[in-house]
């Protein structure tokens, strides 16, 4: 079995010194469509959510966890559009992430969003520490979604991220291959700094 970390380098190429664990996460598309997370790593990368900060900590970060080949994976599977229909179902885990934005009856929690980031970043970072990979995507029905699985008053699907494990490089579609093997780039650390007195 060949993957493509064995053929690609995957790891970032950073500006200064990172954790191993953050150099190395990156967004693959090409998950084993046979691999199973087991219920406690799944439940290890979801206490990593739950531990994350959060104003005032009212913990606004929900999700709706699916395993592949449950009504929910397919539920959350059929919501999504463009090109992450086509990869997507190769995951072992898709997780709909919903901000729930109640702090009051009649005001709502303005960091909801940004909380519930900071609780899909905490995943993530635990995933790949597990060995795991992971994939946010905004491409998806977001009310579809949400009447599907009964969400109502606060309640905001913001995000869906595809949990699973490195499929052999020989099983990726010419299309996958291709966006796998492309170089990864961000912007120079100067041009996100503002300010930096």
């Amino acid at each position: 079995m060949t993957l493509i970390t064995d053929t690609v380098n995957r790891s970032a190429d950073t500006e200064a010194p990172l954790l191993v664990t953050l150099a190395e996460r990156w967004s693959p598309r090409g998950y084993d469509a046979n691999a199973v997370i087991d219920d406690s790593t799944l439940t290890t990368v979801l206490e990593a959510a739950r531990w994350a900060p959060s104003a005032a900590n009212m913990q606004p970060a929900r999700f709706i966890v699916t395993r592949r080949g449950s009504a929910g994976f397919t539920t959350i599977h059929d919501s999504l559009t463009g090109f992450n229909k086509a990869w997507a179902d190769s995951a072992s885990v898709l997780i709909a992430n919903v901000a729930d934005a109640t702090m009051k009856p009649d005001q709502d929690n303005p960091w909801a969003s940004y909380d519930l980031g900071q609780a899909v970043a905490h995943l993530s970072i635990q995933a790949q520490h597990e060995g795991i990979h992971t994939h946010q995507m905004g491409g998806f029905d977001a009310a579809a979604l949400a009447t599907a699985f009964g969400l109502g008053g606060k309640q905001v699907v913001v995000s869906v991220i595809a949990l699973g494990m490195l499929a052999d490089v020989a099983t990726l579609s010419p299309e996958v291959l291709e966006r796998e093997s492309t170089p990864r780039t961000r912007k120079p650390l100067g041009e996100l700094l503002l300010a930096n007195d």
